[in-house]
Formats: structure tokens, C-alpha cells, sequence
């Protein structure tokens, strides 16, 4: 079963994101108290373990909660590989994906150190259409992929 393994906030933009208990996802805004946080397409970044397990592979030290600046972290789910527009339940929220990838900031720690960093390809952003609580350990499910024709 898909589920959260970490969430991650930045109160301050620039800084490195760090673990907490649990979010609170607002609609039509994001993660309450996030500094990344607003009306935009981006308000919450994804990025699967798995993704950080072939970077650990590489032998990059260091890799905590936050490190590549996503807010969730999900295991058992092929997150970069969903359709554009895809709906996930996760926990009580309901989000949509929005993009996939992005471009490092010329100041990226982990492509300085490792030579390549998994967010422009692995790293997903959405937008939040329900909002609620999710912590490590609740269930992911695809409620619409729109691309594939499935719903639930």
C-alpha cells in the first residue's frame, strides 16, 4: 500500500526543509506555515524514497527529511510517472499533480556534492483541492488519473 513516510516544511524560503509530526494542507493555498505556500501550482512537492534510495545507491551521505526540499516523501507509488491532473488522496487531502520536475537552483547542495540531484526529474508538485492533516504513515490513493481514464 502507498503511503507518506516523511513530511517536511521551511518556514523561511532558502532554507533547508526539516521533518515535522504532521501538516495541515489548506485548499487552494498549500502547507500551513510553509514558506512555499500560496496561490500557485507548486504548492506542495512530492518526491518518492525510492528516488532517494538510488541516491544513496551513489553514495551520497547526508540525505535527511527535507534534504532535496520536497514536503512529502512517499514510498510504494510511482509518483513521477503519474499523468498531469492525477488526484491523490493522501491522508484527509485531496491533491492534484501540477508538474513534474523542475530545474535546480544554481545553488543546489546535493548537485554540488553528488553531480546530479533527482528533483528535476523524480520531483512532483501539486495543488491542494481538499485540505487536512497528513502524517507519516497514512495511505496514498489515486482517486483520478486522468491520462489512464481510472477513477475511484
Amino acid at each position: 500500500m502507498p503511503e507518506v513516510i516523511s513530511v517536511n516544511i521551511s518556514e523561511i524560503r532558502g532554507t533547508q526543509k526539516h521533518e515535522v509530526p504532521e501538516i495541515r494542507l489548506v485548499a487552494n493555498y498549500g502547507i500551513s506555515g510553509d514558506a512555499h505556500a500560496g496561490d500557485w501550482h507548486r504548492q506542495v512537492s512530492l518526491l518518492a524514497d525510492e528516488s532517494i534510495d538510488q541516491m544513496r545507491k551513489d553514495h551520497v551521505s547526508g540525505l535527511v527529511s527535507g534534504a532535496f526540499a520536497e514536503n512529502m516523501i512517499t514510498r510504494g507509488i510511482d509518483i513521477k510517472n503519474l499523468p498531469l491532473k492525477t488526484r491523490l488522496r493522501i491522508g484527509a487531502a485531496l491533491l492534484e499533480i501540477t508538474q513534474i520536475g523542475k530545474e535546480c537552483h544554481n545553488d543546489c547542495e546535493i548537485r554540488r556534492a553528488a553531480g546530479r540531484c533527482v528533483m528535476p526529474t523524480d520531483g512532483v508538485f501539486a495543488r491542494v483541492l481538499e485540505g487536512g492533516l497528513v502524517k507519516p504513515g497514512d495511505s496514498i490513493t489515486i482517486e483520478q488519473e486522468t491520462a489512464g481514464g481510472i477513477t475511484q
